[in-house]
């Protein structure tokens, strides 16, 4: 049973790390309550959503991420046109985003992208462009030997409207050394999607979990972005998203462990955790569908989740990696699903402004 000290923290939105795992430890049920009263209180009866459409520059990277099935040795680069040409597809579609990221590499460079958001914003002024990761901001500026700071604010300048808070995985450099050892380390994505905040653009936040961390490392990693969240503001939002163990390397010696994929109850116990933690300081949080499927994302709904995402219309990361729910949902489909809960349907953009 959840005490009175912790429900008084939780309202106020100052949980510890121990009143943390403490609540990870009473019945899920009680949890789940419990978040669903905060997320009333935080949200009402709204869930969000975005028409959107995902555009990966390039299935090539120079990293070595353990969990990543995208990545090729024969594969693409897009050029500025083909960019342009498939953000025209989107905005046909009625989509009022781009989100534009993907693998790094030495010939994608500050310049590729400037080209890129330049041209999306004189095509497609009305299109918000959310792109690109903290990973891919920190290569590209130490390519070109100029500040994460700098390179946000020419990022922005071109057209950017948020950053994607992606390449956070665990932020543990014990766990990052596992899974991703080339990537940013945990002060360096700290310090680049701080960076952004300072120039003006807001990011979400994410973390991947469900593979080689520890339930500790997982409530760290959400108390370093609340602590984030206090010194800049920055978050539009919080994503938990299950690992996909399916097609890489983790994942192939997870299930030689007899380790597979997280459970729904562990889901669901993230996607509470995460809003009585963030209470008072992140105001969304996400139930990706494409991650726990319609039916369990429907549940998060009732377990402190007031976002389900986007239409996405491709989501060929996480199809690589066994993704099974498919790429797309139209924003038909996405009100039924949010309807058939009781709720209201709210279509958004990157910045949780409400879209007609």
């Amino acid at each position: 049973m959840i005490s009175d000290n912790i429900m008084e923290k939780a309202h106020s939105g100052n949980v510890g790390k121990e009143d943390a795992i403490e609540l990870l430890n009473v019945n899920p049920f009680e949890l789940f309550t419990l978040a669903d009263e905060l997320r009333q209180s935080a949200a009402g009866n709204e869930v969000s959503y975005v028409v959107n459409r995902n555009i990966y520059l390039t299935n090539l990277c120079a990293g070595d991420c353990g969990f990543c099935a995208f990545k090729t040795e024969k594969g693409y680069i897009l050029s500025k046109e083909e960019v342009v040409a498939e953000v025209g597809k989107a905005d046909e579609l009625g989509a009022t985003e781009v989100c534009v990221q993907g693998g790094y590499l030495k010939q994608m460079n500050m310049d590729y992208y400037t080209d890129i958001f330049e041209a999306i914003s004189s095509n497609y002024p009305k299109m918000t462009i959310h792109a690109l990761s903290p990973m891919e901001i920190y290569h590209a500026s130490g390519m070109e030997g100029i500040s994460p700071h700098e390179a946000c604010k020419r990022v922005k300048d071109c057209g950017v409207a948020t950053l994607t808070g992606t390449s956070a995985e665990i932020l543990s450099d014990r766990v990052r050394k596992i899974i991703c050892s080339s990537k940013v380390s945990t002060q360096e994505w700290i310090d680049t999607i701080t960076a952004s905040h300072e120039v003006g653009l807001r990011t979400n936040s994410t973390m991947m979990y469900g593979h080689v961390e520890t339930i500790e490392e997982r409530l760290e990693h959400m108390f370093i972005i609340r602590d984030i969240q206090k010194k800049t503001g920055g978050f539009t939002e919080f994503i938990p998203m299950a690992f996909m163990p399916y097609n890489n390397k983790i994942g192939e010696a997870m299930m030689q462990q007899g380790k597979f994929m997280t459970s729904g109850i562990d889901d669901l116990q993230m996607q509470a955790i995460a809003r009585i933690i963030l209470h008072k300081h992140i105001g969304n949080i996400q139930a990706p569908w494409v991650k726990l499927g319609k039916k369990l994302a429907q549940v998060a709904l009732h377990c402190g989740a007031n976002d389900l995402g986007g239409t996405l219309m491709e989501d060929q990361i996480t199809a690589a990696s066994g993704g099974t729910n498919g790429e797309h949902l139209s924003a038909e489909e996405i009100e039924w699903i949010i309807n058939e809960t009781g709720r209201t349907p709210k279509k958004r953009n990157a910045l949780y402004e409400a879209v007609q």
